[in-house]
């Protein structure tokens, strides 16, 4: 990712709607699927923001980051107080078995392969251990945001299940979410792209920011019951590492 993404990112993703809800998602699937202490590495943590708001709001859980960018690593560091390495997550710099959950937002997307990359989590969890995957939804909806963030391809739910699956990991639930904005979605990235590419990593108007917050907490809340979204701009799953028998 250019270095100038990482630099919007730092300044906006503990505040800009969008972030909040994935980092609500992601914490919401951490706290079913483990128990109270655990490891946790954030796979392509970027500058840091899941693994601070994991770290103020769980902190029991030992946590752990990954990126390839120094740049974005040095950012994560400073903004989170924890540990951050420098590597690939087609080469995790890891002992086998070292985690209880391996998370990866919006990375997976951005690897060639992304099967090789799942393996590696796979080599590197506990039996038992769970990896929280999000991913930009549908190919259809690729666009000018995606080539600024060094998005390769956005997947379904059925391709990201296929994922898990081709690397061993046993899906334990997916959903899409980001429904209830994906008409503005649409049209701002396939009707009305703007004339300067630039990626959609941003904070808007307080009032903007203050509607786009609601709606994704109605979507966090009908998550959270235990009910699924049949579409959405983004999606969230979850596999497991079999246990030995």
């Amino acid at each position: 990712m250019q270095a100038e993404e990482y630099r919007k990112m730092a300044d906006v993703e503990d505040v800009m709607w969008y972030y909040r809800a994935l980092h609500r998602h992601v914490g919401r699937a951490l706290r079913h699927h483990l128990p109270s202490a655990a490891e946790i590495l954030d796979a392509g943590c970027g500058t840091g923001g899941l693994l601070r708001r994991l770290k103020h709001a769980e902190p029991a859980w030992r946590l752990t980051g990954l990126d390839l960018s120094p740049q974005a690593a040095e950012f994560a560091r400073q903004r989170a107080g924890v540990e951050v390495a420098e590597g690939s997550v087609l080469q995790l710099p890891f002992a086998d078995g070292r985690f209880d959950a391996i998370v990866s937002c919006d990375v997976l997307c951005q690897v060639d392969d992304p099967v090789a990359a799942l393996r590696e989590f796979a080599r590197c969890l506990k039996p038992g251990g769970v990896v929280v995957l999000t991913m930009p939804a549908y190919q259809w909806m690729f666009s000018y945001h995606d080539r600024q963030v060094s998005n390769l391809r956005r997947y379904t739910r059925g391709e990201t299940l296929a994922l898990l699956r081709a690397a061993g990991l046993a899906p334990r639930e997916s959903t899409y979410w980001n429904m209830l904005t994906l008409p503005l979605a649409v049209l701002r990235r396939k009707v009305f792209p703007p004339r300067v590419p630039a990626s959609d990593v941003l904070l808007y108007p307080a009032p903007v920011e203050a509607i786009f917050n609601a709606m994704m907490l109605l979507e966090h809340g009908w998550l959270g019951a235990g009910l699924g979204l049949p579409c959405g701009s983004s999606l969230v799953a979850v596999g497991r590492k079999s246990e030995p028998a």
